[in-house]
Protein backbone atom coordinates (compact mmCIF):
# COMPACT_ATOMS: atom_id res chain seq x y z
CA UNK A 1 0.00 0.00 0.00
CA UNK A 2 3.09 2.65 1.14
CA UNK A 3 4.24 1.99 -2.78
CA UNK A 4 1.45 2.95 -4.52
CA UNK A 5 0.94 5.52 -2.34
CA UNK A 6 4.80 6.61 -2.92
CA UNK A 7 3.96 6.16 -6.68
CA UNK A 8 1.32 8.80 -6.38
CA UNK A 9 -1.61 7.15 -6.30
CA UNK A 10 -5.00 7.40 -4.34
CA UNK A 11 -6.14 4.36 -3.11
CA UNK A 12 -9.96 3.58 -2.94
CA UNK A 13 -10.83 0.72 -0.48
CA UNK A 14 -12.94 -0.59 2.05
CA UNK A 15 -13.80 0.67 4.85
CA UNK A 16 -16.33 1.20 7.24
CA UNK A 17 -18.35 3.73 7.36
CA UNK A 18 -21.45 4.06 10.39
CA UNK A 19 -22.79 0.77 9.76
CA UNK A 20 -21.46 -0.72 6.58
CA UNK A 21 -18.33 -1.76 5.00
CA UNK A 22 -18.03 1.03 1.76
CA UNK A 23 -15.57 2.01 -0.78
CA UNK A 24 -13.62 5.15 0.45
CA UNK A 25 -10.38 6.89 0.13
CA UNK A 26 -8.11 4.74 2.81
CA UNK A 27 -4.46 5.89 3.86
CA UNK A 28 -3.26 2.69 5.44
CA UNK A 29 -3.76 -0.49 6.19
CA UNK A 30 -5.43 1.10 9.40
CA UNK A 31 -8.69 1.83 7.55
CA UNK A 32 -9.41 -1.73 6.38
CA UNK A 33 -11.90 -3.13 8.13
CA UNK A 34 -9.48 -5.99 10.02
CA UNK A 35 -11.59 -8.07 12.67
CA UNK A 36 -15.27 -7.37 10.68
CA UNK A 37 -17.37 -9.23 8.12
CA UNK A 38 -20.31 -9.45 6.84
CA UNK A 39 -24.22 -11.20 6.31
CA UNK A 40 -25.81 -10.61 3.29
CA UNK A 41 -29.04 -11.84 2.11
CA UNK A 42 -32.83 -11.35 1.04
CA UNK A 43 -33.42 -7.50 1.98
CA UNK A 44 -30.63 -8.42 4.63
CA UNK A 45 -27.18 -6.73 5.39
CA UNK A 46 -25.81 -5.85 8.73
CA UNK A 47 -21.45 -5.82 9.48
CA UNK A 48 -20.42 -8.61 12.02
CA UNK A 49 -17.23 -8.45 14.41
CA UNK A 50 -14.78 -11.24 13.96
CA UNK A 51 -12.30 -13.19 15.81
CA UNK A 52 -9.67 -13.27 14.02
CA UNK A 53 -7.87 -10.64 12.44
CA UNK A 54 -8.98 -10.98 8.71
CA UNK A 55 -8.58 -7.92 7.22
CA UNK A 56 -10.67 -9.45 3.71
CA UNK A 57 -13.31 -11.70 5.25
CA UNK A 58 -16.67 -9.54 3.75
CA UNK A 59 -18.25 -10.71 0.46
CA UNK A 60 -18.15 -7.07 -1.28
CA UNK A 61 -18.60 -3.78 0.08
CA UNK A 62 -22.15 -1.34 0.19
CA UNK A 63 -21.99 0.94 -2.66
CA UNK A 64 -19.53 -0.48 -4.74
CA UNK A 65 -16.57 1.27 -6.68
CA UNK A 66 -18.76 2.51 -9.94
CA UNK A 67 -19.33 5.72 -8.59
CA UNK A 68 -15.34 6.79 -9.36
CA UNK A 69 -15.88 6.12 -12.86
CA UNK A 70 -19.68 6.78 -13.42
CA UNK A 71 -20.29 9.47 -10.78
CA UNK A 72 -23.75 9.31 -9.33
CA UNK A 73 -23.72 13.11 -10.58
CA UNK A 74 -21.28 15.04 -12.86
CA UNK A 75 -21.68 18.77 -14.54
CA UNK A 76 -21.13 17.97 -18.21
CA UNK A 77 -20.75 21.80 -18.85
CA UNK A 78 -21.24 24.96 -17.77
CA UNK A 79 -23.02 27.94 -19.90
CA UNK A 80 -22.72 31.77 -17.96
CA UNK A 81 -24.68 34.69 -19.48
CA UNK A 82 -22.22 37.19 -19.78
CA UNK A 83 -24.25 41.04 -21.40
CA UNK A 84 -25.39 40.13 -24.86
CA UNK A 85 -23.41 36.67 -24.95
CA UNK A 86 -22.99 33.21 -23.46
CA UNK A 87 -19.93 31.51 -22.57
CA UNK A 88 -19.64 27.87 -22.68
CA UNK A 89 -17.43 26.92 -19.69
CA UNK A 90 -14.81 23.89 -19.18
CA UNK A 91 -15.63 21.32 -16.20
CA UNK A 92 -13.11 19.35 -16.75
CA UNK A 93 -12.33 17.89 -13.26
CA UNK A 94 -8.84 16.81 -12.54
CA UNK A 95 -8.81 13.18 -11.63
CA UNK A 96 -6.39 11.72 -9.85
CA UNK A 97 -4.08 8.35 -10.19
CA UNK A 98 -5.91 6.30 -8.50
CA UNK A 99 -5.69 2.53 -7.34
CA UNK A 100 -8.44 0.28 -6.65
CA UNK A 101 -7.29 -1.83 -3.23
CA UNK A 102 -8.96 -4.92 -2.46
CA UNK A 103 -11.85 -5.11 -5.20
CA UNK A 104 -13.20 -8.92 -6.05
CA UNK A 105 -13.53 -11.02 -8.85
CA UNK A 106 -17.38 -10.25 -9.25
CA UNK A 107 -16.36 -6.20 -8.93
CA UNK A 108 -13.81 -6.71 -11.92
CA UNK A 109 -15.89 -8.22 -14.21
CA UNK A 110 -18.60 -4.93 -13.70
CA UNK A 111 -15.80 -2.88 -14.45
CA UNK A 112 -15.01 -4.44 -17.85
CA UNK A 113 -18.91 -4.69 -18.39
CA UNK A 114 -19.14 -0.63 -18.22
CA UNK A 115 -15.90 -0.58 -20.18
CA UNK A 116 -17.76 -1.87 -22.83
CA UNK A 117 -20.63 0.16 -22.41
CA UNK A 118 -18.60 3.74 -22.69
CA UNK A 119 -15.47 3.05 -24.37
CA UNK A 120 -16.71 1.56 -27.31
CA UNK A 121 -15.21 2.34 -30.88
CA UNK A 122 -17.20 5.56 -31.92
CA UNK A 123 -19.03 5.71 -29.00
CA UNK A 124 -16.47 6.47 -26.28
CA UNK A 125 -17.29 8.53 -23.02
CA UNK A 126 -14.70 10.98 -22.45
CA UNK A 127 -15.13 11.47 -18.78
CA UNK A 128 -15.35 7.77 -18.13
CA UNK A 129 -12.39 6.88 -20.15
CA UNK A 130 -9.91 9.79 -17.96
CA UNK A 131 -10.93 7.92 -14.98
CA UNK A 132 -10.69 4.63 -16.43
CA UNK A 133 -7.00 5.37 -17.57
CA UNK A 134 -4.46 4.67 -15.52
CA UNK A 135 -6.66 2.83 -12.83
CA UNK A 136 -4.75 0.57 -10.94
CA UNK A 137 -6.49 -2.65 -9.79
CA UNK A 138 -4.97 -4.39 -6.37
CA UNK A 139 -8.05 -7.51 -6.84
CA UNK A 140 -8.67 -9.56 -3.20
CA UNK A 141 -9.80 -13.00 -3.52
CA UNK A 142 -12.91 -13.90 -1.91
CA UNK A 143 -12.74 -16.10 1.21
CA UNK A 144 -16.48 -15.20 2.70
CA UNK A 145 -18.93 -14.95 -0.05
CA UNK A 146 -22.38 -13.78 1.57
CA UNK A 147 -25.25 -16.01 1.22
CA UNK A 148 -26.69 -13.30 -1.88
CA UNK A 149 -23.51 -14.19 -4.06
CA UNK A 150 -23.69 -16.71 -6.64
CA UNK A 151 -20.63 -15.38 -8.87
CA UNK A 152 -19.89 -18.96 -10.18
CA UNK A 153 -22.81 -19.48 -11.89
CA UNK A 154 -21.83 -15.98 -13.97
CA UNK A 155 -18.27 -17.31 -14.48
CA UNK A 156 -16.69 -14.06 -12.40
CA UNK A 157 -15.66 -15.57 -8.49
CA UNK A 158 -14.94 -15.95 -5.80
CA UNK A 159 -11.41 -16.25 -7.51
CA UNK A 160 -10.11 -13.60 -9.50
CA UNK A 161 -10.45 -14.25 -13.12
CA UNK A 162 -8.83 -11.34 -14.87
CA UNK A 163 -8.59 -7.40 -15.17
CA UNK A 164 -6.42 -7.09 -12.26
CA UNK A 165 -2.56 -6.03 -11.68
CA UNK A 166 -1.92 -7.72 -8.45
CA UNK A 167 -4.50 -9.97 -6.54
CA UNK A 168 -4.10 -10.45 -2.93
CA UNK A 169 -5.10 -13.56 -1.23
CA UNK A 170 -5.35 -13.64 2.53
CA UNK A 171 -3.96 -16.77 4.24
CA UNK A 172 -4.76 -18.13 7.93
CA UNK A 173 -6.19 -14.70 9.60
CA UNK A 174 -6.68 -16.55 12.37
CA UNK A 175 -3.55 -17.50 13.38
CA UNK A 176 -1.18 -14.21 14.07
CA UNK A 177 1.62 -16.47 13.56
CA UNK A 178 1.36 -17.42 10.40
CA UNK A 179 -1.06 -14.56 8.95
CA UNK A 180 0.08 -13.49 5.57
CA UNK A 181 -0.45 -12.74 2.08
CA UNK A 182 0.22 -14.30 -0.51
CA UNK A 183 0.53 -11.51 -3.74
CA UNK A 184 -0.10 -12.90 -7.97
CA UNK A 185 1.39 -10.41 -10.06
CA UNK A 186 -1.06 -10.16 -13.07
CA UNK A 187 0.84 -7.55 -15.09
CA UNK A 188 3.96 -5.89 -15.75
CA UNK A 189 2.33 -3.06 -13.86
CA UNK A 190 1.75 -5.68 -11.17
CA UNK A 191 5.30 -6.75 -11.57
CA UNK A 192 6.90 -3.42 -10.80
CA UNK A 193 5.04 -2.41 -7.91
CA UNK A 194 5.31 -6.10 -6.40
CA UNK A 195 9.18 -6.20 -7.08
CA UNK A 196 9.30 -2.57 -4.70
CA UNK A 197 7.67 -4.62 -1.43
CA UNK A 198 10.65 -6.98 -1.41
CA UNK A 199 8.16 -9.82 -0.17
CA UNK A 200 10.13 -13.46 -0.50
CA UNK A 201 8.95 -16.19 -3.26
CA UNK A 202 5.85 -17.73 -2.58
CA UNK A 203 6.33 -21.73 -0.92
CA UNK A 204 4.40 -24.54 -2.18
CA UNK A 205 2.29 -24.44 1.37
CA UNK A 206 1.33 -20.26 0.48
CA UNK A 207 0.30 -22.00 -2.93
CA UNK A 208 -1.75 -24.79 -1.36
CA UNK A 209 -3.23 -22.62 1.05
CA UNK A 210 -4.29 -20.07 -1.25
CA UNK A 211 -5.98 -23.01 -3.73
CA UNK A 212 -7.82 -23.86 -0.09
CA UNK A 213 -8.93 -20.78 0.33
CA UNK A 214 -10.27 -20.57 -3.55
CA UNK A 215 -11.63 -23.55 -3.07
CA UNK A 216 -13.32 -23.23 0.54
CA UNK A 217 -15.30 -20.13 -0.85
CA UNK A 218 -16.66 -21.68 -4.24
CA UNK A 219 -18.19 -24.51 -2.25
CA UNK A 220 -19.99 -22.01 0.08
CA UNK A 221 -21.64 -20.09 -1.99
CA UNK A 222 -25.22 -22.10 -2.32
CA UNK A 223 -27.10 -19.78 -4.52
CA UNK A 224 -27.32 -20.70 -8.30
CA UNK A 225 -28.23 -19.04 -11.55
CA UNK A 226 -28.79 -21.64 -14.71
CA UNK A 227 -27.43 -19.70 -17.39
CA UNK A 228 -27.69 -22.05 -20.62
CA UNK A 229 -30.05 -20.73 -22.99
CA UNK A 230 -31.42 -18.06 -20.29
CA UNK A 231 -30.77 -15.05 -22.76
CA UNK A 232 -33.72 -16.65 -25.53
CA UNK A 233 -35.83 -17.89 -22.93
CA UNK A 234 -36.58 -14.61 -21.74
CA UNK A 235 -36.72 -13.60 -24.50
CA UNK A 236 -40.07 -15.99 -25.43
CA UNK A 237 -41.44 -15.32 -21.82
CA UNK A 238 -42.46 -12.06 -22.36
CA UNK A 239 -45.88 -12.82 -20.94
CA UNK A 240 -44.91 -15.40 -18.20
CA UNK A 241 -47.29 -15.03 -15.46
CA UNK A 242 -43.79 -15.20 -13.09
CA UNK A 243 -44.06 -11.03 -14.03
CA UNK A 244 -46.97 -10.17 -12.82
CA UNK A 245 -46.19 -12.52 -9.11
CA UNK A 246 -43.00 -10.30 -9.07
CA UNK A 247 -44.65 -7.03 -9.60
CA UNK A 248 -47.12 -7.74 -6.89
CA UNK A 249 -43.86 -7.53 -4.30
CA UNK A 250 -41.79 -5.00 -6.26
CA UNK A 251 -41.92 -1.22 -4.65
CA UNK A 252 -39.99 -0.33 -8.20
CA UNK A 253 -37.51 1.73 -5.68
CA UNK A 254 -35.16 1.29 -8.34
CA UNK A 255 -32.36 0.13 -5.15
CA UNK A 256 -31.60 -2.62 -7.56
CA UNK A 257 -30.24 -0.87 -10.57
CA UNK A 258 -28.78 1.89 -8.08
CA UNK A 259 -26.84 -0.85 -6.59
CA UNK A 260 -25.77 -2.48 -8.99
CA UNK A 261 -22.58 -2.31 -10.21
CA UNK A 262 -23.02 -2.37 -14.36
CA UNK A 263 -26.74 -0.10 -14.57
CA UNK A 264 -25.05 3.05 -16.71
CA UNK A 265 -28.76 4.66 -17.21
CA UNK A 266 -28.98 8.14 -16.87
CA UNK A 267 -30.81 11.55 -16.80
CA UNK A 268 -29.88 14.82 -17.93
CA UNK A 269 -30.86 17.75 -16.08
CA UNK A 270 -30.45 21.43 -16.87
CA UNK A 271 -29.53 22.97 -13.43
CA UNK A 272 -30.07 27.60 -13.75
CA UNK A 273 -28.64 29.67 -11.58
CA UNK A 274 -30.39 32.94 -12.60
CA UNK A 275 -29.20 35.50 -9.86
CA UNK A 276 -25.50 34.37 -11.36
CA UNK A 277 -26.86 33.94 -15.14
CA UNK A 278 -24.97 30.25 -15.17
CA UNK A 279 -26.37 27.62 -16.17
CA UNK A 280 -25.23 23.81 -15.62
CA UNK A 281 -26.25 20.53 -17.28
CA UNK A 282 -26.03 17.84 -15.13
CA UNK A 283 -25.96 13.96 -15.58
CA UNK A 284 -27.46 11.98 -12.77
CA UNK A 285 -28.08 8.22 -12.28
CA UNK A 286 -31.15 7.21 -13.50
CA UNK A 287 -33.49 3.48 -13.41
CA UNK A 288 -35.84 2.04 -15.49
CA UNK A 289 -37.96 1.56 -12.50
CA UNK A 290 -38.60 4.99 -12.67
CA UNK A 291 -42.02 5.57 -14.26
CA UNK A 292 -40.68 8.48 -16.52
CA UNK A 293 -37.71 6.93 -17.58
CA UNK A 294 -39.69 5.44 -20.69
CA UNK A 295 -41.18 8.97 -21.59
CA UNK A 296 -41.96 9.45 -24.79
CA UNK A 297 -44.05 12.43 -26.29
CA UNK A 298 -47.24 11.55 -25.10
CA UNK A 299 -46.17 9.06 -22.47
CA UNK A 300 -44.29 6.40 -20.38
CA UNK A 301 -44.03 3.95 -22.30
CA UNK A 302 -43.91 0.75 -19.30
CA UNK A 303 -46.47 2.08 -16.79
CA UNK A 304 -46.76 -1.23 -14.67
CA UNK A 305 -43.90 -2.16 -12.07
CA UNK A 306 -44.33 -5.62 -14.04
CA UNK A 307 -43.32 -3.94 -17.21
CA UNK A 308 -40.68 -2.18 -15.67
CA UNK A 309 -39.23 -5.16 -13.65
CA UNK A 310 -39.40 -7.55 -16.97
CA UNK A 311 -37.32 -4.49 -18.60
CA UNK A 312 -34.69 -4.78 -15.78
CA UNK A 313 -34.44 -8.44 -15.94
CA UNK A 314 -34.72 -9.24 -19.43
CA UNK A 315 -32.25 -6.25 -20.42
CA UNK A 316 -29.64 -7.46 -17.85
CA UNK A 317 -29.58 -10.87 -18.59
CA UNK A 318 -30.80 -11.16 -22.60
CA UNK A 319 -30.94 -8.29 -24.56
CA UNK A 320 -27.40 -6.97 -23.05
CA UNK A 321 -25.81 -9.80 -25.13
CA UNK A 322 -27.33 -8.43 -28.02
CA UNK A 323 -26.02 -5.10 -27.02
CA UNK A 324 -22.29 -6.08 -25.71
CA UNK A 325 -21.93 -9.57 -26.60
CA UNK A 326 -21.99 -10.46 -22.41
CA UNK A 327 -24.22 -10.43 -19.53
CA UNK A 328 -24.85 -7.33 -17.47
CA UNK A 329 -25.18 -9.31 -14.11
CA UNK A 330 -21.73 -10.72 -12.52
CA UNK A 331 -23.45 -12.21 -9.80
CA UNK A 332 -22.12 -9.95 -6.92
CA UNK A 333 -25.88 -10.79 -5.29
CA UNK A 334 -25.73 -6.89 -4.51
CA UNK A 335 -29.41 -6.31 -5.87
CA UNK A 336 -30.57 -9.19 -3.53
CA UNK A 337 -29.21 -7.52 -0.49
CA UNK A 338 -30.62 -4.59 -0.90
CA UNK A 339 -33.96 -4.95 -2.35
CA UNK A 340 -36.29 -4.38 0.74
CA UNK A 341 -38.80 -7.03 0.09
CA UNK A 342 -35.76 -9.22 -0.92
CA UNK A 343 -36.70 -10.01 -4.59
CA UNK A 344 -33.74 -13.01 -5.59
CA UNK A 345 -33.32 -12.76 -8.90
CA UNK A 346 -31.86 -16.04 -9.22
CA UNK A 347 -35.41 -17.33 -8.18
CA UNK A 348 -37.60 -15.06 -10.83
CA UNK A 349 -34.87 -17.10 -13.44
CA UNK A 350 -35.63 -20.52 -12.12
CA UNK A 351 -39.45 -19.87 -11.42
CA UNK A 352 -39.34 -18.83 -15.57
CA UNK A 353 -37.52 -21.64 -16.28
CA UNK A 354 -39.37 -24.40 -14.71
CA UNK A 355 -42.66 -23.72 -15.94
CA UNK A 356 -41.83 -22.06 -19.45
CA UNK A 357 -45.35 -21.74 -20.88
CA UNK A 358 -45.89 -18.28 -22.12
CA UNK A 359 -49.71 -17.82 -22.18
CA UNK A 360 -51.04 -14.99 -24.28
CA UNK A 361 -52.35 -11.60 -22.02
CA UNK A 362 -52.25 -8.50 -22.27
CA UNK A 363 -48.63 -7.26 -22.44
CA UNK A 364 -48.73 -3.68 -20.33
Amino acid sequence: MGSLRQDGYQLIGPTVQGNAICVAPIESLADLPQGLGDSQDNGQYRVLERDDGAYFAFANPAGGWKKYLFPPRSVLFRSRVDGDSVTVEDVADEIPKRAFFGIRGCDLAAIGVQDAVFMADGTTDPAYAARREGLFMVAANCSDPSASCFCPSMGTGPAVRSGADLVITELDPADPESHRFLIDAHTERGQSVLAQLGAGPATPEDIAAAGRVNTSANERIERHMDTEGLPQLLRDSANHPQWKDVAKRCLSCGNCTMSCPTCFCSDIDDVPNAAEGVNERVRVWSSCFQLSHSYIHGGSIRLSPKSRYRQWMTHKLSTWWDQFDMSGCVGCGRCITWCPVGIDITAEVRAIRDDPADPVEERA
